[in-house]
């Protein structure tokens, strides 16, 4: 059971805004509540613009909360000063989703990778040989042979400075680790490649990931829990192969039926969403999807619904469960 492990992360009531002029603010990120659990990978989807991303910045505080609480082993990170937060930067890392512009591109991947250690303090004075060696390790085990350490970012293919972005990300040794859709421009088979590289690291070095993507697909291959976006808030989120097999939101059932089927003989009833998103400056009171979905009543219109756990562990924003 997912809820007997040790939860390492606790997000409540998130909000992140960006005031845009005029009195007004983009909601990017908009009342967000979820667990995370040890050794867990939960995935987060959702249309681009979403929030997802910036969600992902906001818990790591690269972009700062505008409200809510950010509890990281029980300890509230929201709250923490900048020098308490360099300390807990080495248990909380970020993969970004471009490699080739979060690499320094004047710097060689040997000084790239021990930049952190050395920032941070790791090996000093006569260390250098055992930085050396723990640094070539690292790339070992993310699927760069050693001889590559003083090549320079231009000279790699995109999945292999990947790969160098996720040694980066855990050269330090961290635990929890989000992943900004750190495959969606790579070739389907070089995915495939890095995805079984972040499981297995995950499986090695026991890391809780967040995994943000658009790609249905590539985050049932390798998330536990699912949880759909829509305008900056979480409306649905289960275990994966429940959102699979017994979607609720309109919203999600609308993006699985969009998944291309292999068979063309199957048979899939599409769930249509009119009109486009809306903007995050001028949210549609009640029910943010309510303009779009087939299923919209009158309550939707004025009321914002809570969420609800329809089952256990499955956790929905929508008036039809009421």
């Amino acid at each position: 059971m997912m809820s007997d492990r040790k939860v390492i992360l606790e997000v409540n009531n998130l909000k992140k805004y960006f005031p845009v002029g005029g009195g007004k603010v983009v909601k990017a990120v908009d009342d967000v509540s979820f667990k995370l659990y040890e050794e867990e990978t939960l995935g987060l989807v959702g249309e681009s613009g979403c929030g997802k991303s910036t969600l992902g910045r906001a818990i790591l505080r690269l972009h700062e909360p505008t409200s809510g609480e950010i509890l990281f082993n029980g300890e509230d990170v929201s709250k923490k000063s900048r020098r308490a937060m360099r300390k807990l930067r080495t248990e909380m890392q970020f993969i970004f989703q471009d490699p080739y512009s979060s690499l320094n591109p004047k710097m060689n991947i040997y000084d790239i990778l021990s930049e952190p250690l050395l920032a941070h303090g790791y090996f000093k004075g006569k260390d250098k040989e055992k930085m050396k060696q723990f640094v070539l390790d690292l790339m070992e085990k993310c699927g760069l042979p050693p001889y590559y350490c003083y090549r320079y970012p231009h000279q790699f293919s995109g999945g292999q400075r990947q790969r160098i972005g996720i040694a980066r990300s855990l050269i330090l040794d961290p635990t929890f680790v989000i992943c900004d859709e750190p495959v969606s421009a790579l070739d389907v088979s070089i995915q495939s490649q890095i995805l079984n590289m972040l499981q297995d690291l995950r499986k090695d070095k026991h890391l809780s990931y967040i995994f943000i993507s658009h790609d249905l697909g590539v985050v049932k291959h390798i998330s536990d829990r699912i949880g759909i976006m829509y305008l900056g808030s979480i409306v649905e989120l289960a275990e994966k192969n429940e959102i699979f097999d017994n979607p609720q939101h309109p919203y999600t059932k609308a993006l699985l039926s969009a998944i291309p089927m292999p068979d063309p003989n199957e048979k899939l009833e599409m769930q249509m969403i009119q009109g486009e998103i809306p903007s995050n400056v001028d949210l549609p009171s009640g029910c943010t999807f309510h303009p779009r979905c087939p299923f919209a009543m009158e309550m939707c219109t004025s009321e914002a619904p809570k969420e609800l756990e329809t089952s256990p562990g499955h956790l929905v924003r929508c008036h039809l469960y009421r």
